[in-house]
């Protein structure tokens, strides 16, 4: 389990790929200072377990439904990721529960520029838009955000120069400092984790619906 707060900008140093795996290996003195393999840490808000560690680095192995699901396999070396270790019992929770099961990767559709913040509009895969809410928590490249607002989550009053569902997050000084989200751009492709709350109540209600038709 994460809190979405990026402890450190890791560096690729190699992505290797297989036959329907990859390995990673990322420069991190931060996040490995006091890691053991087998350990978890969130790259890019995917949850990848410590298979090696070296001086100031580690590997972790991608399996075939992590490179389809998340964008982990685009990375090239010299590539910074957004990295955070597993919460700890009694450590605050400074963003949101991130468990780094990543739901889907989407797309930036743009990008506005404020005097201390920035404005940005992503696409929402429509099979996800009903996790999404408006001051509602999501993770994106393992970033703990709030939704600003929600557009055509329904399906009523579709923009369509935007091509279906899209969401927007602000994001402040610290996150544009801090996070590989200070340079993303207009067709960028990010990691999306929404938040799994709406889902366990989502599971409750349809649950319970399920038993009165039995």
């Amino acid at each position: 389990m994460f809190t979405g707060i990026v402890e450190e900008l890791g560096r690729v140093v190699r992505l290797e790929a297989m036959a329907d795996s990859a390995r990673l290996t990322v420069d991190a003195p931060t996040v490995t200072r006091d890691a053991r393999e087998g350990d978890s840490i969130a790259v890019n808000g995917c949850c990848l377990t410590v298979t090696e560690l070296y001086d100031g680095a580690f590997t972790a192995d991608l399996m075939a439904e992590t490179l389809a699901r998340t964008n982990l396999g685009d990375l090239t070396p010299d590539h910074h990721v957004n990295l955070e270790r597993a919460l700890r019992a009694g450590d605050r929770l400074g963003g949101h529960i991130v468990q780094g099961h990543v739901d889907a990767t989407v797309n930036i559709l743009d990008r506005r520029h404020g005097e201390h913040w920035d404005l940005v509009r992503l696409g929402l895969p429509r099979h996800l838009a009903r996790y999404v809410a408006g001051k509602g928590s999501v993770a994106l490249d393992g970033v703990s955000l709030t939704v600003v607002d929600v557009d055509d989550v329904t399906g009523n009053g579709k923009d369509p120069d935007r091509g279906g569902p899209s969401f927007t997050v602000g994001l402040i000084p610290e996150t544009l400092r801090r996070t590989t989200l200070g340079i993303r751009a207009p067709g960028d492709r990010v990691n999306l984790e929404v938040d799994v709350m709406s889902k366990y109540v989502e599971r409750l209600l349809t649950a319970g619906s399920d038993r009165e038709e039995a």
